[in-house]
């Protein structure tokens, strides 16, 4: 049993509590394991009735995955450990999107990445003032995996293309005005919300509700239609020409966030959303993703985004290839093609 993750049970409650607080909670495949392995052990346990997830201690509930680990994989072993961190994350994010019984995610904090993997699937995602969620991961030349696809693409007009272009990061009353929680409470009540949802774990809902409170103003709300008309293309070329275009200052901020991230992943991301919206459900999409993911994993803009953002942090990644019209439709084809049989992605049995 890793010592990064506690894991408990507390009255009707299993919970399991990110505990790796210098690295914010960033998850490791030890972690994943243990999750999987707890919650498939609660599954036929009747007195486990819930699941809580959230973090021990520290400013962040999780910051994503071991991204040095996969680095390292990309660049040592040709992406052989870290496709096996991938399918088993991916596996632990069907296994919470699909669980039976109610799973509440505590969003307290930063969340991010694989800890939007571990939060969204929940049936209760509560955020808090100190939220600050995103998937930034075009901006090392990854992808907004984890079933990145699956809920941004499902958000209100083109604000999952642009959160998944761009990499902003959402507030808590954000994430409650688009959906991707279901209720806002203040840090200072979460103890006491987990206490009593412990002690009456058939009454997740009402609980909640009772300690929730009124957001401030979400502030994106004012830009859904910049938004919707600078995003509204499928081609990165288009968006880049629109938010050129544009001279206000939104459209300019926006526009030189973009062109610090990785062209190539910016195409995976838009074509991911789209494909995504056709799936027949979170299975499909995980499997989609796990196909790009063991792609994009050794390509060179992976290991160069971590190199400009995270190891050197230099923040002058040089992409490869430079430019949107670099990328041509074939490579995108190549990244999102099947994998061998004895090679794709399932869902534990």
């Amino acid at each position: 049993m890793t010592e990064d993750i506690l894991i408990s049970t507390e009255g009707g409650a299993g919970r399991l509590s990110l505990n790796r607080p210098k690295a914010i909670h960033a998850l490791n495949l030890d972690m994943v394991h243990a999750m999987t392995d707890a919650l498939v052990a609660w599954k036929d346990d009747a007195d486990v009735q819930t699941v809580l997830i959230d973090h021990s201690e520290g400013r962040g509930f999780c910051a994503g995955g071991d991204i040095a680990f996969l680095r390292n994989s990309a660049l040592t072993d040709d992406g052989v450990s870290g496709r096996r961190f991938f399918h088993d994350e991916y596996r632990l994010n069907h296994l919470l999107f699909t669980y039976a019984k109610p799973v509440v995610a505590f969003m307290d904090g930063i969340t991010m990445g694989g800890g939007v993997g571990i939060s969204l699937p929940a049936r209760y995602r509560v955020a808090t003032e100190n939220t600050r969620l995103a998937m930034p991961e075009t901006g090392i030349g990854l992808f907004p995996d984890v079933g990145g696809g699956w809920y941004l693409s499902r958000l209100e007009g083109r604000v999952g293309p642009f959160l998944a272009l761009t990499g902003a990061r959402l507030d808590g009353a954000e994430c409650l005005a688009l959906g991707l929680a279901t209720h806002y409470l203040p840090a200072d009540k979460l103890t006491e919300a987990k206490a009593r949802i412990a002690e009456h774990p058939d009454r997740i809902g009402g609980i909640l509700g009772e300690l929730s409170v009124t957001p401030p103003e979400a502030k994106i709300a004012a830009q859904i239609p910049l938004i919707n008309r600078l995003f509204a293309s499928d081609r990165l070329e288009d968006i880049f020409a629109a938010l050129e275009a544009d001279d206000g200052e939104w459209a300019a901020k926006e526009l030189a966030a973009l062109r610090t991230k990785s062209p190539q992943t910016c195409k995976v991301a838009l074509r991911q959303l789209a494909d995504s919206l056709d799936l027949p459900d979170f299975a499909a999409n995980m499997a989609m993703e796990y196909r790009i993911g063991s792609r994009v994993l050794t390509r060179p803009d992976f290991a160069e985004g971590v190199r400009a953002v995270i190891v050197e942090k230099d923040n002058a990644p040089q992409w490869n290839p430079a430019t949107p019209e670099g990328v041509g439709d074939d490579l995108i084809a190549t990244i999102f093609a099947p994998l061998p049989a004895e090679e794709e992605w399932k869902p534990l049995a």
